[in-house]
Parts: structure tokens; sequence; C-alpha cells
């Protein structure tokens, strides 16, 4: 606990690994679950792999093609238990790179989703692997102890985490400063990407990147109240380790 410095950014420690950069859009699909999967699985391949491998994973593959939910929702998890037994292949943003690029056009946010995308197991034309050929494993995958200690550990050693809370209408409206909960109108569940944490003038929180597009919130990222577990931010976090 000594070791933990006051504040982390893993934009800054790893800044080979543009993928941490990345802020993407689900669009009106409720798959953030899967989101926050596989943009902190496209980190961690980076992180332990000193570089070597610069991936986007797909969301595409995860959302259309491992039965667990798609757009209606779906278990952080199973997600990442799904890269380690089935493997996901790369993929970027909407009309980008990658074997599998994202479908659904962005631009639109909330419900009602779209239906889940269908699963086509081929890479785009023109890309050089085959989609078996193009798939990256999960190691193993776990769920991160609920305490802030645990989480700053699990950060420092691999990267960037998933972690699930409670969505309050006031959340939607975010555009600066570490967000409290003042609302009780409550919306849903929500995933979530942590890569970092601070203080800012005098309350600490944990540093998060979103998948509402990079329009949203402090350019796609938020702060929240870190230490208190602020909307069971630290709760329920999850993460894995990449199969190099």
């Amino acid at each position: 606990m000594d070791d933990i410095p006051d504040t982390f950014d893993s934009r800054i420690e790893w800044p080979h690994c543009a993928s941490i950069s990345l802020i993407r859009d689900q669009s009106n699909c409720g798959a953030c679950w899967a989101f926050g999967a596989v943009e902190a699985m496209s980190d961690r391949i980076c992180i332990a792999s000193a570089g070597r491998v610069r991936v986007n994973i797909s969301s595409q593959d995860l959302v259309s093609c491992s039965d667990l939910g798609g757009c209606g929702g779906g278990n952080p998890a199973s997600a990442w238990q799904y890269w380690v037994d089935s493997g996901l292949v790369t993929g970027d943003l909407y009309g980008s790179g990658g074997c599998m690029p994202y479908s659904v056009k962005p631009g639109h946010h909330g419900e009602p989703y779209l239906p889940t995308p269908a699963c086509n197991r081929t890479c785009q034309s023109g890309y050089p692997k085959s989609y078996r050929e193009d798939k990256h494993f999960g190691m193993e995958a776990y769920l991160v102890d609920s305490n802030v200690e645990a989480i700053q550990n699990d950060i420092l050693d691999n990267g960037p985490v998933e972690a699930g809370f409670r969505v309050y209408a006031d959340f939607f409206s975010y555009e600066s400063g570490v967000y409290i909960q003042h609302c009780q109108d409550y919306k849903g569940g929500h995933a979530i990407k942590l890569l970092g944490w601070g203080t800012e003038n005098g309350t600490p929180y944990w540093l998060a990147a979103n998948s509402w597009n990079a329009t949203w919130g402090d350019k796609g990222y938020f702060k929240i109240r870190r230490g208190f577990n602020e909307c069971g931010i630290e709760s329920y976090v999850i993460a894995g380790l990449p199969r190099l």
C-alpha cells in the first residue's frame, strides 16, 4: 500500500499503448458490458507484451458472436471468461480497420436499443488474416477484490480494469469534476473502464473512460468519487490476463 501513488493515469504510464486513449461509441446498443471489457483487454495485451502487440479487440465479435446478451445487456464477467475460452478477433471503430470493426453507426445513444447485429465469423474484405487466425485469447479472468487498494494495485500491475456501477439521471449530464450522486432517479446498470485515480479539490476520484463517444462528458472520460463505493463503483471490478 505504501507504493501506491497519489495520482495515476494509465495513458501516461504506458504512452506506447494507443488503445488506452481510445474512446469508443456503443451507440444505441446496450453493450456497455462488452465495451468495457474489450477496451481493457486491448490495453492489457499491449501492456503485457511491452508494446509488441498493439490491437483493438473487437466489440463487434463479443457483442454478436458470444451469445451473452448482445445489445440487450450482458454480464461483464462472462465477457472476460469468453475471451479465455473462445478468444476474440480485432476490430476498430465503425467503418475502420481490424478483422471485425463495429457495425453500429455512431451518434445515437440510449433506448430503444437496436437488435444485436448478426454474427458473421469472417474478417472484413482485404484483411490479411482469417477469423480464426486473428483470435486473441485471455489466459485467465478474475474478479478484483472490492476495496480501493486491491483495485489500484491491479491497475498498477496489469493495466485498466472494467467496473460496473449504478447510473442515476444526473450522470447523463456530467461534463467535468468529480461525479457524486445527488439524484435518486435510478436508470440502470452500466459498465466502463477504470484507468487511473487522483484527487481534485480535496475529493479522491477514479478516472474512467465511457463508451458514449468523445462528445460526452470530459472528452469521453469522467471522474467518480473514490473510496466511498460511489454508485457501487468499487463493488464489481473485473479483469483478466492475456495469453501471449
